[in-house]
């Protein structure tokens, strides 16, 4: 996924961090009794979990909806404390769902194996354009579902999809999966109530899920979103507060002003000034945990400027990560050297080797060799009011230094104009690059963001990279007849990835959150996000 906010690193895609604070300015709490505010910044489309792909948005949607599956915060196995029993298959091709009975959407109506089928087959139409596509691309007629430059698609209904029952969905996949049912925890697999295809537009404004929190008013950009607490919620973790509060906020700054004034009661990532200080400020209000991210400099390899791996490869080689860390992150930071995350299966602490090695001589051999042109400046991209300009210029600083190249600072668009511009080809430069996991897998570090078939609109491929030997590799793994030689065929995929270098690693994130003394019982998950179901109101 993703990340954008306080990290100055990374989505998921990951895209994750930043210094934001509330469009509508700080002062008093203005949460209401037994609502506590969280900030996010603005999310990039209206929250439909198909057009979600970014961490802002999923925030709330990990309020309003519950997914299939859920995973055990300590070893981030499949667990089944979500809407499914159960997701079972014979040959990892064909699988069959089970859903819990009983559950119901917001507006009352069930919660059934259609609401799954038919929001999974919207999102897979590339007429709707939805940035989650790509999740479904191995299910059987996706392809069909497919079509250019906005023509009719061949079909409306993937053939691989079949509400059984009520609660029995039965998925026919292209080839077997190995990990099919550790992807199902992502908020694109959720379902849909009918009310959505009467008006999509107004769903995303108003979203109509089946959590522990429900929308009783629109969305408003540039402010945000309150929702209140599911009385008739199915499960097994209900809402402790009465509501939750999202404060859209445009720089970090002001978020972390406002958190300290009381005006804001809880703040996930922190500005860069408050990265070594907030431990000792809040105390017992403040939580850290890894973060399962990738902070990584993207390369635009549609421009001729660099399209040749020896470029990619001399850029990173002139980046010293540690340093970085050090100078500027206070340690809150580690140097990456994998595609994946620490926290995943299948990670490798060097993957890159020597690829993500300072060494000058190298990289201006390689450059040399490529025949860069010196003497233009190098445009580096990422998107504005979330920290990224100071390291950013860090790296600018390193690439004058040890390559003798000039650059310019391209930080000017909020996110949710940044990422539309990577959709577009319109990286004139290396850009920042976030991915934060949507499952537990090294799988969905690479798939999602350099497979062929996650090349934009359809997923997050922003490099705009197509090499068939590492769509192959990936298929291999997908095929692999146990989860522990799927992983070794990734690995395998992940290597491909950087000899050909369409991004380059550089950080792994922190999580930092402090509160005010109005809640308790705040918590980071797995993913990164706040637990928001489980925070109390004092």
């Amino acid at each position: 996924m993703r990340i954008k906010r306080a990290l100055a690193i990374v989505s998921v895609g990951f895209v994750a961090v930043g210094m934001l604070a509330a469009c509508g300015g700080g002062g008093g709490s203005s949460s209401a009794e037994g609502v506590y505010s969280l900030y996010i910044g603005e999310p990039e489309n209206p929250l439909v979990p198909g057009n979600t792909t970014e961490s802002e948005g999923n925030q709330v949607l990990k309020a309003l909806f519950t997914p299939l599956v859920t995973y055990s915060d300590e070893t981030s196995e499949v667990e089944y404390n979500g809407v499914a029993e159960s997701v079972e298959s014979d040959d990892q091709v064909t699988w069959t769902i089970k859903l819990k009975p009983d559950w119901t959407f917001h507006d009352g109506t069930p919660v059934t194996a259609k609401s799954y089928v038919d929001a999974w087959n919207y999102t897979a139409n590339s007429t709707n354009a939805y940035q989650a596509s790509y999740f479904f691309e191995n299910v059987a007629g996706y392809d069909d579902l497919q079509a250019a430059d906005g023509a009719a698609p061949a079909a409306t209904a993937m053939s691989g999809l079949t509400a059984v029952d009520d609660t029995t969905i039965r998925v026919q996949l292209k080839e077997p999966f190995a990990i099919y049912p550790v992807t199902l925890g992502y908020s694109a697999f959720s379902p849909l109530p009918e009310a959505f295809y009467a008006d999509p537009d107004a769903f995303g404004r108003k979203p109509i899920g089946n959590g522990p929190f429900k929308a009783d008013q629109d969305f408003v950009q540039g402010q945000g979103i309150t929702l209140t607490k599911y009385d008739d919620y199915k499960g097994d973790d209900p809402a402790q507060a009465q509501g939750v509060q999202f404060k859209v906020y445009t720089e970090l700054n002001t978020g972390y002003t406002d958190v300290q004034a009381g005006g804001l009661d809880v703040m996930l990532d922190l500005p860069s000034d408050a990265w070594a200080t907030a431990r000792d400020q809040f105390g017992d209000r403040y939580a850290e945990r890894a973060r399962p991210d990738i902070t990584a400099l993207g390369f635009p390899t549609y421009d001729p400027r660099y399209s040749d791996p020896r470029v990619r490869e001399a850029f990173s080689m002139a980046i010293d990560r540690k340093a970085i860390t050090e100078a500027i992150f206070t340690n809150t930071r580690t140097p990456a050297a994998s595609f994946g995350s620490p926290v995943v299966d299948g990670y490798r602490e060097d993957a890159c080797g020597t690829k993500c090695e300072l060494n000058v001589e190298r990289a201006n051999q390689l450059l040399d060799e490529a025949g860069f042109d010196r003497s233009q400046p190098v445009d580096l991209w990422f998107n504005a009011g979330a920290a990224h300009d100071t390291w950013m210029t860090a790296i600018g600083n390193q690439l004058r230094t040890n390559l003798g190249v000039e650059y310019v600072l391209r930080g000017d668009l909020q996110f949710a104009q940044y990422l539309p511009l990577q959709d577009q080809k319109g990286m004139t430069g290396p850009f920042r690059s976030g991915w934060i996991m949507d499952y537990p897998s090294l799988y969905n570090f690479l798939a999602p963001t350099y497979s062929t078939a996650a090349l934009p609109p359809a997923g997050s491929n922003k490099p705009f990279y197509s090499n068939p030997e590492f769509d192959a590799a990936l298929s291999d793994g997908n095929n692999a007849d146990s989860l522990d030689d799927a992983t070794t065929q990734y690995q395998r995929a992940e290597d491909i990835l950087f000899r050909d270098l369409p991004a380059t690693p550089l950080f792994y994130g922190l999580n930092q959150a402090v509160w005010s003394d109005r809640v308790d019982n705040v918590k980071i998950d797995l993913f990164g996000d706040i637990e928001v179901a489980d925070v109390t109101v004092n």
